[in-house]
């Protein structure tokens, strides 16, 4: 164990370093791949300490994103993860961009379940002509009707590309790393992790925030998890979503086994050490890998998707704010002029029993 971490007492070890956290430690590898590591007795202690952090920079609130999967399928590249791509045997739906009529409808969905983000998702390396003409036309038009926080993931960009989101009005660009930069060839070949970051540092010079996470769970080891981390973290990348592995039939990682749930929370732990004053969702795969434990998640992250995915089914909307109102937290709600709030979770109207069965 690191002694450096610690104190004597079992229960202040991950206080303590939660309080160097808060008093500007930056997270070494070694404490990190730590955190991982922790007993499995340890680990509400360490949740107590995520928390300690959390509650600092973000208080007991949650924001809700909600995305549409606005082109499915039709994808040149080999993501092995993923349903969408061309080397995935899934039964997903396939079709082209959506109208600015039903991306719209997808706005009103968003507005209408809390969401405080509509994230505007794509299949494929990066998008074509028409597809930014469609995202730079409506995106001004969401923006104006129901005053929602825009993210769009559309693939690889061009610093041009990024500056004409820029100009439309959205406000944050989705591009995933995925897993750290030593695991990425098992994941994809047709892309590189460079790619990626360069895509990154492209909507960081436009002036957007990024969006960039990974996924927990397709082979890599501990120090890969802990490489993503920090690579994160020295992006400065505004919002960070955890997802978990979603083993889908038909892809190449269709066999992975589960994850065990404790081992999640200690992965959203270690992102809520490494990159403390960073939103930190938890994602896809929350439903599968999490189970049970997924209100302890929250303790971690401070915010989830609500709602379906990209090609899987999400928890219903109404089991999420029955978590989130019996943790006592508050979601962050943006009126129509884009001005931002916290507000009870929308009274349910179905008996809770029914909610969990």
């Amino acid at each position: 164990m690191i002694q450096s971490v610690l104190g004597a007492e079992q229960g202040s070890r991950w206080t303590a370093l939660a309080d160097r956290v808060l008093s500007g430690h930056q997270l070494t590898t070694e404490e990190a791949l730590e955190i991982l590591d922790t007993p499995d007795n340890e680990l509400l202690d360490l949740l107590s300490g995520a928390y300690r952090i959390r509650r600092h920079y973000f208080d007991n609130t949650v924001q809700l994103y909600f995305l549409v999967n606005a082109k499915s399928g039709i994808c040149p590249e080999d993501c092995n993860y993923c349903s969408q791509s061309k080397v995935s045997d899934a039964e997903i739906p396939k079709y082209k961009i959506l109208s600015e009529e039903q991306l719209i409808e997808g706005a009103q969905k968003a507005k209408e379940l809390n969401s405080r983000t509509y994230c505007i998702v794509i299949s494929g390396r990066s998008p074509t002509p028409q597809e930014m003409r469609t995202v730079t036309s409506v995106v001004p038009k969401i923006k104006e009707k129901f005053g929602l926080h825009i993210c769009a993931c559309l693939g690889l960009l061009s610093p041009d590309q990024a500056r004409e989101l820029k100009s439309c009005g959205v406000d944050r660009v989705n591009h995933n790393l995925n897993t750290g930069e030593d695991h990425y060839a098992e994941i994809c070949t047709t892309h590189t992790y460079q790619d990626r970051m360069e895509t990154l540092q492209a909507v960081r010079d436009a002036g957007l925030e990024m969006c960039s996470g990974g996924i927990i769970g397709m082979g890599e080891k501990r120090e890969h998890i802990v490489q993503m981390a920090t690579a994160l973290r020295d992006m400065k990348v505004q919002s960070i979503p955890v997802n978990f592995l979603n083993a889908i039939d038909g892809t190449p990682l269709e066999k992975r086994q589960e994850i065990e749930p404790r081992y999640c929370l200690k992965v959203l732990a270690m992102f809520r050490f490494v990159n403390p004053d960073r939103e930190i969702r938890i994602a896809g795969g929350r439903e599968i890998q999490l189970r049970s434990l997924q209100p302890l998640g929250l303790f971690a992250a401070n915010s989830i998707f609500v709602g379906d995915y990209l090609t899987t089914k999400g928890q219903a909307p109404l089991r999420d704010y029955q978590m989130i109102e019996d943790l006592g937290f508050r979601i962050v709600v943006r009126n129509e002029k884009g001005e931002e709030s916290v507000c009870q979770p929308p009274k349910l109207e179905a008996n809770p029993l029914e909610i969990v069965s």
